[in-house]
């Protein structure tokens, strides 16, 4: 299959370029486009023969449900069968933008969408070629993230080329996505709001406006889960990654200073992936071999989730083989950050203790 690339204006699309997208949508086809949160892998989520294509040109398991995104409120009684006060007062403080609604879903949704489930994720994005596009369309889009399943999530057009050219039928590339990470997604199926992902609406700003909400655990290899990013490993880069978590900025520069030496020692080509303070005192000293890259400051969370996904694939074209990320603070967007990077991981992290040399499932 040849892949189109569409290049338009972020701000002001070309009305006849979203109409040419659209069209391929209406008519089957899988089409990748810019949300304010990474890329989505877009297909007619009313068309199951169409979803099943973003499955195959992902690799994506089937019990991993979709998100459907809509163009306006109005949209959202065409999918599903209640929509809870909660779910008002989220649609008026956050909508347009990075959040997602699990609610009980009409008959009509394919199964393909939900994995199965009685409920749906749903949510209207901001960017206005996402907007327009699915307008144009005039159906809800199911769009995942535009990567190879388990892959960094693309915040590029070039991203999405580099996971899907010759297997989808177009990227719309709008440019660099602004927040970086996917979208938050709360679940109000129940009679207690869960937070099945966090994302660029934090923990903080939901409580703020529903009261107590409640955090998902870990969902078991035996369960479907009701949104994507919950139950297999995402984001991973090539490279085995180990998060590296200290008490104190001091103890996390000794701790990464021993363990890149030690497997530079090994002739292993290493990346550190750290707050620009951390990779400013590690560059301290020259050490061929040694890959940095900087998030941003320790005090600037949301431009590590911005710069998080591009850095996982900058570092595997550098030809990292192991890769050291440096814990970030859990407050406000930090702890999505920090939810990005255990799934990466696998959920390997490393504390200032047992001795490097003696960490369990290390790569040799």
């Amino acid at each position: 299959m040849q892949t189109r690339i569409y290049k338009v204006d972020p701000w002001a699309p070309d009305p006849i370029v979203i109409e040419e997208a659209a069209g391929l949508l209406a008519s089957g086809e899988v089409v990748a486009f810019p949300t304010e949160t990474v890329y989505g892998l877009g297909a007619n989520g009313l068309d199951s023969r169409a979803v099943k294509k973003i499955f195959a040109a992902k690799g994506r398991p089937a019990d991993n449900p979709l998100i459907l995104h809509i163009a306006e409120p109005e949209t959202l009684h065409e999918i599903v069968a209640d929509i809870p006060e909660r779910a008002q007062i989220l649609i008026r403080r956050f909508w347009p933008g990075p959040l997602t609604m699990v609610l009980p879903k009409k008959p009509e949704i394919p199964s393909e969408v939900t994995a199965g489930l009685s409920t749906v994720a749903v949510r209207m994005p901001a960017h206005p070629v996402a907007k327009a596009l699915i307008a144009a369309a005039g159906v809800p889009v199911a769009a995942p993230s535009a990567n190879i399943s388990g892959r960094p999530s693309p915040t590029r057009a070039e991203h999405v080329w580099e996971d899907l050219a010759g297997k989808i039928a177009a990227v719309v590339d709008g440019g660099q996505c602004g927040i970086g990470l996917e979208s938050t997604v709360i679940d109000l199926s129940g009679e207690v709001p869960y937070l099945l992902r966090p994302g660029g609406i934090t923990l903080e700003q939901l409580e703020a406006v529903l009261g107590r909400v409640e955090v998902a655990g870990e969902v078991a290899a035996s369960q479907t889960p009701k949104a994507p990013g919950m139950k297999y490993r995402h984001y991973a880069p090539k490279a085995p990654l180990w998060i590296v978590n200290a008490e104190t900025t001091t103890q996390t520069l000794s701790l990464l200073n021993r363990l890149v030496e030690e497997d530079l020692a090994r002739n292993e080509k290493v990346a550190v992936i750290a707050s620009a303070e951390t990779v400013a005192a590690l560059e301290e000293k020259a050490r061929p071999g040694l890959i940095l890259r900087s998030l941003g400051s320790r005090n600037e969370p949301a431009v590590a989730a911005q710069n998080l996904f591009a850095i996982l694939r900058e570092v595997d074209k550098a030809g990292a083989d192991v890769i050291y990320a440096e814990a970030v603070g859990t407050a406000g967007i930090g702890a999505a950050v920090m939810n990005r990077l255990y799934k990466a991981a696998g959920g390997r992290v490393i504390n200032p203790d047992p001795e490097p040399s003696e960490r369990p499932g290390r790569a040799k």
